[in-house]
C-alpha cells in the first residue's frame, strides 16, 4: 500500500508555521518531515501566493499568514485558509477581520 496524507506538504507547513511564526527553516522542515530545500520552495509558494508574508527579525524570520485568501483548489474557493486552520485544530479563532490581520500567535 503506497502511502499519502489528506493534507499536502504546503498545507502541513502552512499549518506549523500558524503554530510557530518564528520558526527556522530546519525547525520547520524537521517537524513536517520533509528536507529544509524542499521546506524553503514552500514557503516560497506560500508567499509568492500571498498566503504568508515575512519580516526579518533579527537573524530569523517572524511569518504572518493572510487568513483571508481563500483556497487553491476550484472546488474550495468559498473557504478562507483561516476556516481550514480551525478546522485542522487550530485553537486561535479569528472572526474579526481586524484580529485576521494581526500576527498569529499562539496564547
Amino acid at each position: 500500500m503506497s502511502k499519502w496524507t489528506f493534507i499536502t506538504n504546503h498545507g502541513l507547513v502552512l499549518v506549523f508555521i500558524a503554530y510557530n511564526p518564528g520558526s527556522t527553516g530546519r525547525a520547520i522542515a524537521q517537524a513536517v518531515g520533509i528536507t529544509e530545500r524542499t521546506t524553503h520552495k514552500i514557503i516560497s509558494d506560500l508567499e509568492e501566493a500571498g498566503y504568508i508574508s515575512r519580516k526579518r527579525a533579527g537573524r530569523k524570520n517572524q511569518y504572518q499568514i493572510n487568513l483571508n485568501l481563500p483556497l487553491r483548489h476550484p472546488n474550495h474557493v468559498d473557504t478562507a485558509v483561516g476556516e481550514l486552520l480551525q478546522l485542522l485544530a487550530w485553537k486561535k479563532a479569528a472572526p474579526a477581520k481586524e484580529q485576521m490581520k494581526l500576527p498569529i500567535t499562539i496564547t
